[in-house]
């Protein structure tokens, strides 16, 4: 069992699913990932159910940067999948392909929320 993202003309993952492996070619089909693009009329890219931030969860070799969620885009220059920037501040960290503030989180072991605004680190309500 294999997974595989499929692509808007934007890069933007518009849906997974759950397809063949790459070595179950049947019918002559020799790409699994050309055969899904073809049937949905889209770009379909294999991602990887065990990569998250650039770490495979079994210890193996992580493929695409991270499993491809709907709404992540597909960075071609880096071949990595990368979830949505949830702050127009934050900064594309190209080692873990995820997005980080430009501010660190405080580590006093209080609860913090991003003040856009501010660009900073607030404490949360409740506290």
């Amino acid at each position: 069992m294999a997974h595989y993202a499929f692509i808007n003309s934007n890069n933007i993952v518009t849906q997974v699913i759950v397809g063949k492996d790459e070595d179950d070619l049947v019918d002559g089909i020799t790409s699994w990932e050309a055969y899904y693009g073809d049937k949905m009329g889209q770009t379909c890219l294999r991602t990887s159910y065990n990569t998250v931030g650039g770490v495979h969860s079994g210890g193996g070799t992580p493929f695409r940067g991270n499993y491809a969620g709907i709404g992540f885009k597909y960075h071609e220059d880096l071949d990595a999948f990368i979830p949505p920037q949830p702050f127009n501040s934050w900064i594309l960290n190209e080692e873990c392909y995820c997005y980080e503030a430009p501010v660190e989180y405080p580590e006093d072991g209080e609860k913090y929320v991003w003040n856009e605004n501010q660009k900073a680190w607030e404490l949360a309500a409740g506290a």
